[in-house]
């Protein structure tokens, strides 16, 4: 059944869940062994699912056929199934019609089987004599075809006899044709062992011009390397020698301006500073003499510009009251007006007055901070002698500490030439070694190169001491003619890994799995168990293994690998031995008799010779490992070195900031004691200021009182319509006074002036 008739067999009911399966179960009674089980019960159940159709027999699982079959045994026949009446059978045989009726009764009795039955055998029978008719025209061509037989074997018999007499014929033809392509063949034997000889002599002429041509290569890359460093060496001796020439120079005039100085006459300056402090001391005389005038003159000055400013203020309050006569019209505006100034006028009094205070409390300030001054520069002076003799020993040990650095740091030079140097050749190393590796890896797949780096980087990442390496770093062969035979019998043995055991191994497999770096072969130490045959050596062959320089404790590897290989003096002896000892053997020249028969041999291109690219890789790795121990050497020294110039160059710095700060502070004295004069000059500049603004003040304010004087005068007066005769003759005097005073202050101001000029042309 289908899964959807399956399906609606299900009853669900008024369950919410799904019904996956459903079953009947019939449990017969068996007590008079109708089914031929032996029990007395008989259980048959059928159980549906939506994916199954099964049938269990005594709880038992039983297929379909044998459900029926039971059946059958027992009576119930799919052909007569009115062993159960189902519900309404009854009712339609009543109402069946005769015909029905009949045929039910046959169908009961059992005719319609023997009907079916008896119809079936009729087509048996019909097949049968069909097969019987085909049968016996077989056997009519068989006859037919035996007959024939039997006439092409008396033929074969005469063509058996005229063959027999054909090959006689040809076997004493090829007889004599043999012996004489015998004698031929030896004569082409003997030119062919001519021709190997020969061949054999221009290989080895070969070999040996290729090693050469390998030798001249590797001798034209040291002498470019080589090149390479010395240009690099002259470049920096170019360099260097640039750099003493300079140096040179600069000393050369150095030392000339110094004997230049050294042939001055010393007398001459000394003379010279004499005649200075005595032209100093007399100007200084001169000064003292001329500050006297200058201050005379200034007083002058001072008392004339006071007169001449009482002179126009009085001139303007005339001015001003004559111009206010037109400008009011009643005393009262007026009052209110000049009470207004006074007031103003006042104010402003009283704030000149208290900076004309302030002014002279600078005053008194200033000339206390000349005398301050003057007392520093006193003391400055006895602090520079102490500066300048410290400045002398620092330069002293200056001097001896620059030597010592120059010395280091030449040493450095030469050190950093051979450091040069060495990453050069190192860097050569490094190259020619990558290249012997990419050419031995290029001599075997790459998951296999793979897999060897990983073993390296494994064992040394997880510190593992049972891994040995590969095999072809284990062994040397002292003698270089066994190489090809040692590395055609090894073959891709010389890249399996030898461990000590096979837990090791398993270690390693499994960080390469989990890693996925690659695949190799390993060679437990543990689980080898080689086989060494007991050949005693002759000359005419020797065991291989004895040709191989290696560590005891590897020996089960290469007992593994090499232990049954003979290695002979020719083809001949070789295949000879294979048959009377059972062992495997290599001639010189690579040619392999295995003693299985298989026969193994030709030309061995040496440029591709696995055994010569180990040799490469391991020349170069000790040639690069050598030189990286001298660099990192050299590098070390180098650093050494570096330290000590950098405690030369501390000490020296700290010299340089001692001997900066002694000539920082003599400066700064230096710089004070100018600053100090500097001040002192501005100081005493700043009092004459000062002195002039204080006079200044003090003739605003005496203008300011006489301006007051006249407001309260013009206040307590009546309002008038002009000035009176006395103030007009007064405007009139005053300007005439102006007019003089003005005059006479310009010709102090002018000699005064000369006075300051004189005093700083002696200052200068």
């Amino acid at each position: 059944m289908s899964r959807e008739e399956r399906q609606s067999l299900l009853h669900e009911g008024v369950s919410v869940t799904t019904t996956l399966s459903a079953y009947v179960e019939i449990i017969f009674d068996n007590s008079d062994n109708r089914f031929p089980t032996g029990r007395e019960d008989v259980i048959l159940r059928r159980t549906i699912g939506l994916k199954k159709d099964e049938y269990s027999l005594d709880k038992k699982s039983a297929s379909k056929a044998d459900v029926m079959n039971l059946l059958e045994s027992a009576g119930f026949s799919k052909s007569n199934p009115y062993y159960i009446v189902p519900q309404g059978r009854i009712t339609a045989l009543t109402n069946a019609k005769d015909h029905e009726r009949l045929a039910l009764l046959k169908e009961v009795a059992g005719t319609k089987v023997y009907e079916q039955r008896r119809s079936e055998s009729l087509r048996i029978m019909a097949e049968t004599d069909a097969k019987r008719t085909k049968i016996n025209e077989l056997i009519d061509y068989i006859e037919s075809r035996l007959t024939e037989l039997e006439e092409e074997k008396e033929e074969l018999r005469e063509f058996q006899d005229k063959d027999k007499e054909r090959r006689c014929l040809e076997y004493a033809l090829y007889q004599r044709e043999l012996e004489e392509v015998g004698e031929a063949l030896e004569e082409i034997d003997e030119e062919r062992r001519g021709e190997v000889h020969g061949a054999n002599m221009r290989r080895e002429q070969y070999d040996t011009r290729e090693k050469e041509i390998q030798r001249l290569e590797q001798q034209i890359s040291q002498a470019k390397h080589s090149l390479q460093s010395l240009q690099i060496s002259r470049k920096d001796s170019q360099f260097e020698l640039t750099e003493f020439i300079r140096a040179r120079t600069e000393l050369e005039c150095v030392v000339a301006d110094i004997r230049a100085v050294g042939e001055r006459d010393d007398g001459a300056l000394k003379q010279k500073l004499v005649s200075v402090q005595q032209a100093t001391r007399a100007k200084e005389r001169e000064l003292r003499e001329l500050i006297p005038l200058w201050d005379q003159a200034r007083a002058k000055e001072s008392a004339e510009k006071r007169k001449m400013e009482e002179a126009r203020t009085q001139l303007n309050a005339l001015f001003a009251k004559q111009g206010r006569v037109n400008r009011f019209r009643t005393k009262a505006e007026r009052d209110a007006y000049l009470k207004q100034e006074i007031a103003s006028m006042e104010a402003y009094q009283r704030t000149r007055t208290a900076a004309l205070e302030s002014t002279r409390k600078d005053v008194a300030q200033a000339k206390q901070n000349v005398a301050e001054a003057e007392r520093r520069v006193e003391n400055i002076q006895g602090s520079l002698e102490d500066g300048r003799m410290r400045v002398k020993d620092i330069a002293e040990q200056l001097a001896a500490l620059k030597e010592q650095h120059t010395e280091f740091t030449e040493r450095r030079k030469d050190l950093w030439r051979e450091d040069t140097k060495l990453d050069g050749l190192l860097a050569h190393a490094g190259e020619e070694l990558r290249a012997a590796e990419r050419n031995l890896a290029g001599m075997m797949d790459k998951d296999t190169g793979s897999g060897l780096r990983a073993i390296d980087r494994i064992a040394e990442r997880h510190n593992l001491e049972g891994v040995y390496g590969p095999l072809y770093r284990l062994f040397e062969i002292p003698d270089s003619t066994f190489s090809t035979p040692i590395e055609l019998t090894a073959g891709n043995s010389l890249f399996h890994v030898v461990v000590d055991t096979d837990a090791t191994a398993q270690k390693v497999l499994d960080i390469m799995l989990r890693e996925k770096t690659g695949r190799v072969t390993f060679m437990p130490l543990n689980r080898l168990k080689p086989k060494q045959p007991s050949i005693p050596p002759n000359q005419d062959a020797l065991p291989l293994l004895e040709k191989l320089s290696y560590d005891s404790a590897h020996a089960k590897a290469f007992q593994q690998v090499f232990g049954k290989t003979w290695v002979c003096r020719d083809l001949t002896v070789a295949a000879a031995y294979v048959k009377s000892h059972g062992v495997n053997t290599i001639t010189l020249d690579g040619d392999k008799v295995d003693r299985k028969g298989a026969l193994t041999g030709g030309y061995h291109d040496v440029r591709r010779s696995r055994i010569e690219a180990i040799k490469n890789v391991a020349t170069w790795r000790t040639k690069f490992d050598t030189d990286d121990k001298h660099a990192k050497e050299v590098k070390i020294a180098i650093t050494t070195l570096e330290q000590e110039i950098t405690k030369v160059t501390g000490k020296i710095q700290v010299l340089n900031v001692q001997q900066a700060q002694a000539r920082e502070a003599r400066e700064a004295l230096l710089s004070d004691s100018t600053s100090l004069s500097r001040e002192r000059e501005r100081l005493s500049e700043r009092i004459v200021t000062l002195e002039n603004e204080a006079d200044e003040l003090e003739t605003e304010l005496s203008g300011i009182a006489q301006r007051l004087q006249g407001y309260r005068t013009e206040l307590a007066s009546p309002l008038t319509q002009a000035l009176t005769n006395d103030e007009a003759s007064l405007i009139e005097t005053l300007g005439q006074e102006l007019d003089q005073r003005r005059k006479l202050v310009l010709e102090l101001s002018k000699s005064r002036a000369e006075v300051g000029a004189l005093a700083r042309c002696i200052l200068a």
